[in-house]
């Protein structure tokens, strides 16, 4: 099993944007000393909670200082974006980094986003990421003369062409046919769960849920794959979760038990703005009434694993006794409200929780 980062990233929004980014390199470029083997980097553009509106731009600064971790889109969100920037801009990334990209793609999450690019419903956008999806790897894998006409795009490049002097080819990736491709399962498994697994993508299960949707979803992929034939690979299924190694229990039980503690605060954010429409008269009411009505409590208790190093290893083989093997941990970044403390957190985790959790998960099985 290997360790892997997920930065949305979440800051207070109060926190310069300078110091954001800054800290946001210091987790990747730690992680990559602690041999992380994978950084994922969220894309947002209308909060300063998770304000990196570019992940590759961000992820282009950390090359050289990050010599060994693989980089990954976490995730572009291709409703948002023309796929031919998109298909050029990924190309270029992937040849400078050294074939180091996974290419997470999405719908768009984010409310205030969606609103801000058209507001389109959400089935509606998923068909638009999946077609620009198909159009950038048609631009990967293909020369012209090329034509498209879609659901929500229209392109061709036939006329304007001087292949013997590479007029009318696109920039293509470092890795072929192109680079892996990962869709992030939010519910409880389903319609997306179906698209990985008939789509060969790489299956991640969000950090938000609570584990029986998690183990949901690997039930529908599995189901799915097994629909069409092919083995469903636990190695390639990535797992996020909210984690915190502390030196006690008590320590961990102050934080959690904080109504404007790191966890309560990254719950409320995200249970508030998944519901946004509906919670605007709210939004005003004080932290611990916030709190209770988006059932952060809950949330807590479901989806964080939070103690000491002992505790922290004995919830996670747990869990992956629940869930069965799986490829990556995915630990999720917090904002570096007390540096020194998130920073042990992950040094323990890389050291001394994740040796022992490997060596059990390797004993369980590969496939389905």
């Amino acid at each position: 099993m290997e360790l892997g980062l997920f930065a949305q990233p979440v800051h207070r929004p109060e926190k310069p944007w300078l110091q954001a980014l800054n800290e946001d390199r210091e987790a990747v470029i730690l992680a990559d000393q602690l041999g992380f083997s994978e950084a994922w980097i969220g894309e947002h553009f209308t909060t300063k909670v998770e304000q990196i509106p570019s992940p590759l731009m961000f992820m282009a600064t950390l090359l050289r200082d990050a010599p060994s971790i693989r980089f990954a889109t976490g995730v572009i969100n291709l409703p948002y974006h023309n796929p031919v920037v998109v298909a050029a801009e990924v190309a270029q990334f992937d040849q400078l980094s050294g074939g180091r990209l996974i290419l997470g793609i999405g719908p768009g999450g984010l409310m205030s986003d969606a609103e801000l690019f058209g507001n389109k419903e959400m089935p509606e956008r998923y068909r638009i990421a999946l077609e620009g999806l198909d159009l950038m790897t048609r631009l990967w894998q293909e020369e012209a003369p090329l034509t498209h006409q879609g659901e929500f795009y229209d392109f061709s490049l036939e006329k304007r062409v001087w292949l013997s002097h590479g007029v009318g080819s696109m920039a293509k990736p470092f890795q072929q046919p192109h680079p892996p491709i990962a869709l992030a399962m939010v519910g409880p498994g389903g319609l997306t769960a179906q698209t990985i697994a008939e789509r060969s993508f790489i299956p991640i299960s969000a950090n938000f849920v609570p584990i029986e949707n998690v183990v949901a979803q690997w039930r529908d992929y599995s189901q799915a794959r097994q629909n069409i034939g092919k083995p469903a690979d636990r190695d390639i299924w990535r797992v996020c979760r909210n984690i915190l190694v502390t030196d006690s229990d008590s320590q961990a039980e102050d934080i959690l038990s904080d109504p404007d503690g790191a966890f309560s605060y990254y719950y409320r954010y995200i249970r508030g703005v998944r519901q946004i429409e509906e919670f605007r008269d709210q939004q005003a009411e004080p932290i611990e009434r916030l709190n209770q009505l988006l059932e952060v409590p809950q949330a807590l208790t479901d989806c964080v694993i939070a103690g000491s190093a002992t505790t922290v290893l004995d919830r996670l083989i747990a869990m992956t006794d629940t869930l069965g093997r799986f490829g990556t941990l995915v630990m999720v970044a917090h904002d570096w409200d007390d540096a020194a403390l998130w920073q042990s957190s992950m040094r323990k985790l890389a050291t001394d929780i994740m040796p022992e959790l490997s060596r059990h998960a390797d004993q369980l099985p590969a496939l389905d």
